[in-house]
Formats: structure tokens, sequence, C-alpha cells
């Protein structure tokens, strides 16, 4: 804790000279307009799609959230994070460890962190998203645009749209698939709609999703009682689970159930299991083209 008061007493000297970067560039976020470094050499992110928007990036934060399943970090980006050190979670960040680590910059979010932004900007100068679902892309630019890594941002959204257009045109006629996603969370079944990160992945590829999924929503939060409602011609889920078993709990319950093997997709060999951090948590451009790689193994195109 003394870090942390000592750090906040230094406001001034820590806002405008932390890391020596000089403030010299105004950002626009989600909680107004923000002077940050030109040149910022200590970043903290407080997302995980924040995180793989860093390391797309070519920048390696010197603090971050855990991720969600993590011990600290996803599997597919821990090499990529050595050094980083972990400040808890996205919903539960360290104050502490974060003004120990005298950032020069803080990139957060306001669905998350717009009751702590007074806290966060007392420390640094922080740029805020506003949300966390749907185009990963919005993000992504802001995150750019507060580092200075514009060029380096429209290279990264380039190279992804090839690899987008590259595997449309490798899947042809399986765009016609009506594609359902699926996800088990304890204690609820959730049916993804156009406003999610695997929705907008699957739309920008161009494939068909059934008529409740074909919505610019979030998601369904339902139970079984609304199998029925799940199927498709294909179908994707992931499980969350929170380490108490009881996300893959439901997962076992909801595929024994005669309802759930009654599903067109199901008797027709169409069910796949895919990574709940890929297709969803993670969220950012990193888990986007493994995204992309998953569907092209499923489809046989890679």
């Amino acid at each position: 804790m003394k870090v942390f008061l000592k750090v906040l007493g230094a406001l001034p000297l820590v806002a405008m000279l932390a890391g020596g970067a000089a403030l010299a560039r105004d950002v626009t976020g989600s909680m107004g307009t923000v002077s940050v470094p030109d040149q910022p050499k200590r970043v903290v992110v407080l997302t995980n799609e924040g995180t793989e928007a860093l390391l797309a990036l070519g920048v390696t934060p010197v603090g971050a959230v855990n991720s969600w399943n993590g011990s600290p970090w996803w599997d597919h980006i821990s090499d990529a994070m050595e050094g980083a050190e972990p400040v808890g979670k996205e919903s539960a960040v360290n104050l502490e460890m974060v003004a120990a680590l005298e950032p020069d910059l803080i990139l957060a979010n306001k669905q998350r962190h717009e009751k702590i932004h007074s806290q966060l900007s007392a420390i640094a100068p922080t740029v805020m998203s506003k949300e966390l679902r749907g185009d990963w892309k919005i993000n992504f630019r802001l995150y750019a645009e507060a580092l200075g890594k514009d060029t380096e941002a429209n290279e990264a959204i380039s190279a992804y749209d090839d690899a987008v257009a590259s595997l449309r045109d490798k899947l042809g006629s399986s765009l016609d698939e009506e594609v359902s996603v699926i996800r088990f969370v304890p204690g609820q079944i959730r049916i993804y709609q156009l406003d999610s990160f695997s929705g907008v992945l699957l739309k920008d590829i161009g494939f068909k999703r059934p008529a409740n999924q074909n919505v610019e929503e979030f998601a369904i939060r339902t139970g079984k009682e609304s199998i029925p409602q799940m199927d498709g011609d294909r179908i994707f889920y992931f499980t969350y689970d929170t380490g108490d078993g009881k996300g893959r709990s439901l997962e076992d319950e909801v595929l024994a159930d005669p309802l759930w093997q009654s599903l067109s997709a199901v008797k027709a060999g169409k069910l796949h299991k895919v990574s709940d951090a890929i297709w969803n948590t993670a969220g950012g451009i990193i888990a986007a083209r493994l995204m992309l790689d998953d569907i092209a193994g499923i489809y046989g195109v890679k």
C-alpha cells in the first residue's frame, strides 16, 4: 500500500514524466479525451482483448490482467507475455500492483472499469474503450492510436481481412450452412448472436445463421428448455468453467439430454466443441486469427 500512496502522492511527476515520456498526443476514448505519451514505454492493459492487441502491435505490457482461465496467461499468449506482471482479473484489478509498475499509459475498458477510472487516471494517463463484445477492431484501433501504432494496426487488420477473404473462397458452398453457436456457463446456456466475438467473425466470413441468431444482439440467455432453439445445420459449442466443474457438468448434462440428441446437427454428426478462450473469452485479434484456423480445420480447407 505504501507504494500505491507514494505513486498517488507524486501524481504530477508520474502523469507527466513516467518512463521519460512527455505527453504529446490527445486520444479520445469512452471516458473523454486523454493526453498520452508520444512513445509510451511502460503500458499496463486491463482487458484480455487489450492484451492481445498490444502483443499483435509488437508491445509487451509491463502489466496485464490475468487471462480468465490462465495461470496467469492463456496458453496461446503465454510465451509472448514473458516479463509481464499479472495485476488481477478484469473485474478485480489490483490498483496497488498497477501503481507499483509505474506505468506511463493504462489501457482499460468502461464496461469493466468505469468505477475505478479516477484511481487509474491518478496513476497514469488512462484510455478506456467502451464495450467488450462484437467487433474487436473498434477497441484494437483505439489502443493502437493510444500507442502511436496506427500503421501497424492497419497492417494487422489488412492481414486479417486477407485471411478472411481467403477462407471465404475456400469454403465456397459450405457458407450456405446455418451455423449455430452455443456456450455453456455455470447455471446458464447462451445462444450467441451477431453482436458477439464469434458472431462478428462468422459474419465476416459469410456464414448464414439460424433466424434467432441472425440479429444484431449479443446472446439469448436460457436453459435446457430452449434446446430446440439451438439447432442449425452445424453447431459450434464451447464451455466456460470457473474451476468448480459446474460449467462442464452442465455441458455433460445437456449433451446427454434426449432433446439435444434429437437436434438435426447432432444427428448429422455436425457438432464441434471448440475453445472457449479462442471463440469467445480472449476476444482479441490473436484469438480471431486462431478462430479462422479452427474453422479451416473443421471444414478441411487448410
